[in-house]
């Protein structure tokens, strides 16, 4: 599942229309979204770096305006890590990978008066971009790219969800693009007043259930930390592998 988990992220990366090449590495470059999450690198498989390319690629992020940065799981390029540790790399995070198929998912906890569906008015794509601005911790309004990124899922294949609760937003995220059947859930944020109350839960099921309804055969993800890798796995998310997340400041 690793392989074809990290081979769907880098295919992803070569469809981006602002993708580069830098000896053995994609980028994934967003030019109007500076977030360091919508912008870094994929080594190859098995790719075995020199020091000459990583200072390449290194020089190629700055000269982008963007914080050198790659993820990507480990045990699909093993050579990788000790050569960007060397050059000065720190790693980030090491965040387990889960995934889900449609056999495995389970029903959340139901929650009064909440509505899950997809934006459709430029007022729905903002305020779900909106929660999720403000949910990851940003200030004011949501980026360009927020909104782009969950326009790009409902148009391409993918999910994208608005929660209400009470008439007011909730929650929202995005199931990304399908790559031979495989999808990210990504960017799903709870604003602050209905967090604790199964509004991720819920939204995460929807999520996964639309996604397969259209023909996904598999979904994965990365949780944000414990907590948030229990509710996954209260829907039916199981850990598969590892995904390094490593950066020079």
């Amino acid at each position: 599942m690793d392989t074809a988990i990290q081979n769907y992220a880098r295919t992803l990366a070569l469809r981006s229309p602002d993708h580069y090449r830098v000896g053995p590495f994609t980028v994934r470059h967003n030019p109007g979204w500076e977030l360091k999450f919508a912008n870094y690198a994929i080594p190859d498989q098995d790719a075995e770096p020199t020091a000459e390319d990583i200072a390449d690629l290194v020089t190629a992020f700055r000269e982008h305006e963007r914080l050198p940065r790659l993820e990507f799981l480990p045990s699909w390029a093993p050579a990788v890590e000790p050569a960007l540790l060397a050059a000065g790399f720190t790693v980030e995070s090491r965040a387990p990978v889960m995934a889900c198929a449609p056999d495995g998912l389970l029903p959340p906890k139901p929650v009064d008066g909440l509505r899950v569906s997809e934006p459709v008015t430029a007022d729905e794509f903002t305020a779900a971009a909106a929660v999720q601005h403000t949910g990851f911790g940003g200030v004011g309004g949501p980026d360009d790219g927020e909104i782009a990124w969950l326009r790009g899922a409902s148009v391409g294949g993918g999910v994208s969800a608005l929660a209400t609760l009470d008439g007011l937003p909730a929650g929202a995220g995005g199931c990304s693009v399908p790559a031979a059947g495989i999808g990210e859930l990504a960017g799903l944020a709870v604003a602050e007043a209905f967090r604790r109350r199964g509004v991720g839960a819920a939204l995460s099921a929807w999520l996964t259930r639309t996604a397969f309804e259209r023909g996904f055969h598999s979904v994965w993800l990365e949780p944000g930390g414990p907590d948030v890798e229990r509710v996954y796995a209260g829907i039916g998310y199981r850990r598969t592998g590892e995904k390094l997340n490593i950066s020079l400041t």
